[in-house]
Formats: structure tokens, sequence, C-alpha cells
């Protein structure tokens, strides 16, 4: 049974950072690509970034430069650190995983339940 949760969201002041966290369990964690992804009220699911068993990334325009992926797979543990926050990053943030980085669609087959980030 695959689990995915998230930690680590909450209130900042825009200019702030966060580090989000994912833990999983219930698969071989350090075989899958793990992604983040973030969805605002009223807005589709947004991709922002993947990394694969072997720690290559990829990452979408708007999180380039601010936002960083990275994984501990010892701690079967997944993180997005967060700089430079702005009002307009505030949204429920989730983690996906599957056996394949499918980019940074919402096609993945996992899910967590989501942290919510809110940015003023």
């Amino acid at each position: 049974h695959v689990q995915l949760v998230e930690s680590g969201g909450g209130s900042v002041q825009a200019g702030g950072s966060l580090r989000l966290s994912c833990s999983a369990s219930g698969y071989t964690y350090r075989t899958y690509c793990m992604a983040w992804f973030r969805q605002a009220p009223g807005k589709e699911r947004e991709g922002l970034a993947n990394i694969d068993g072997s720690g290559n990334t990829a990452y979408a325009d708007s999180a380039k430069g601010r936002f960083t992926i990275s994984r501990a797979n010892a701690k079967s543990t997944l993180y997005l650190q967060m700089s430079s926050l702005e009002p307009e990053d505030t949204a429920t943030y989730y983690c996906a995983a599957d056996l394949l980085c499918y980019g940074l669609g919402t096609g993945y087959k996992y899910w967590g339940q989501g942290t919510q980030v809110t940015v003023s």
C-alpha cells in the first residue's frame, strides 16, 4: 500500500522560505520518480519539479531559480525547498510518485493529500 504524506506547509511572509517534505512508504522508494505539484483555488494542478531515482531533475519555469527538489533515499523522503516566496505561490502542494518520470503532467499514479502554503 503506497502512502505519501506531505508536511512543512504553513503561512509565510512574501520573500520568505519554506521546506516541504513528503514521506513515502509501501514501495521501493529509491527506484521511483517523485514530483511536486501545486494547485491554487480555481486553477488547474501545476507541475513544479520532478526527480528520478538517480537524482536527475526537471523544473517548470515557475519553479526555476526559486525552488529546489531533492530526495533522501535512505529516509524515503522527498523535499521541496522554496525561497523568495510570493503571494502567487499560495496553493496546496502535493507530492506524487510513479515508476517513471512522465514530465510534469498529472499522470502520476500515487498522490499525497497535500499541504497548504499561504504567502502574504
